[in-house]
């Protein structure tokens, strides 16, 4: 059974001569959330966009909830809540006088909708404060309340907790995992920085100069956040033997014929090294390494593109 939200297809977007999203496939899956995760101008926004038609498609295809789009668009985004960019609302107003407009356009029929997507955010309901007198961290927050006020499937926030504070951080990752969980939302949530993605995400797609480079599950890339020993010995597959059947250790690699990887950190490498000594096995060098998530996308980008915070 098909479980996925979105799926695109080979999805492009040229500005003129400029392809800004080469031939993307992206799949999130229903009740996850889903990071896309880049450096400024890596074309996160532009995938965003063409999700909801705010940019036309250049090529390739997008199906959300099993429709095609924009084919089915009316239909689609009737079930989609966003926040791209800074959310915009009319500044004399307050707060619940903006959802208010917002709920008549969507034709929201709950009476307590309002009051309920203002509490889930932390914002008081009917309060008399204007939009125009709220701070960057409360803006952000009644962004998320006008996303959802009509109740979505599917949330499409982008860069939610750009020039936030780490208090508001922290606050706005605990909205969009509680609207996750609690709630049984799908969300897509676009990031530069690699530790909010870290922490919230389900899945991961990694996209650099608008191609997606890699989509994982967060489990599978954790497990490239790893350390290990580095041997540099005369005999890598024999010395391998000798650690196995020693201390009973399988988590190894053979790199090459001198280098040897060992994962299993439970014995000293002393200890090691000096049986692989007395075996006969000439070590010349030892390091212990650590390649953790960080290292991992600047190695596959190509560059220290991701911030980490």
């Amino acid at each position: 059974m098909n479980n996925l939200i979105i799926e695109t297809s080979n999805l492009c977007k040229c500005y003129g001569v400029n392809m800004v999203v080469s031939h993307v496939n992206i799949h999130v899956q229903k009740g996850s959330i889903y990071g896309l995760l880049g450096r400024n101008g890596a074309g996160k926004t532009s995938i965003m966009k063409m999700m909801l038609g705010l940019t036309p498609i250049t090529d390739g295809n997008i199906t959300m909830f099993g429709m095609q789009f924009p084919a089915n668009k009316a239909e689609i985004l009737r079930r989609v809540g966003v926040m791209i960019e800074t959310p915009g609302f009319y500044p004399n107003l307050t707060a619940t006088e903006n959802l208010q407009i917002l709920s008549s356009l969507r034709d929201v029929t709950d009476k307590n909708a309002i009051q309920k997507s203002l509490e889930l955010v932390g914002l008081p309901y009917k309060d008399k404060k204007m939009f125009s007198e709220y701070s960057l961290g409360m803006k952000q927050r009644l962004g998320i309340a006008a996303s959802i006020v009509h109740d979505p499937e599917l949330l499409i926030l982008d860069e939610p907790t750009n020039g936030l504070d780490p208090i508001g951080i922290a606050e706005m990752r605990s909205f969009i995992r509680e609207l996750c969980s609690t709630k049984g939302k799908t969300v897509l949530i676009s990031s530069h920085i690699l530790s909010e993605i870290a922490m919230l995400a389900d899945d991961v797609g990694i996209i650099d100069r608008g191609v997606l480079l890699e989509e994982e599950s967060l489990k599978e890339l954790e497990k490239k956040n790893t350390k290990y020993v580095q041997f540099f010995v005369s005999d890598a597959g024999k010395a391998a033997q000798i650690i196995d059947g020693a201390f009973k250790i399988k988590s190894m690699k053979i790199v090459d014929k001198n280098t040897l990887y060992l994962y299993d950190m439970s014995f000293p490498v002393a200890m090691i090294n000096r049986t692989l000594v007395e075996a006969g096995i000439d070590v010349s060098e030892a390091h212990l390494c650590e390649n953790t998530l960080e290292d991992y996308f600047k190695k596959i980008t190509g560059a220290y593109c991701i911030i980490q915070i």
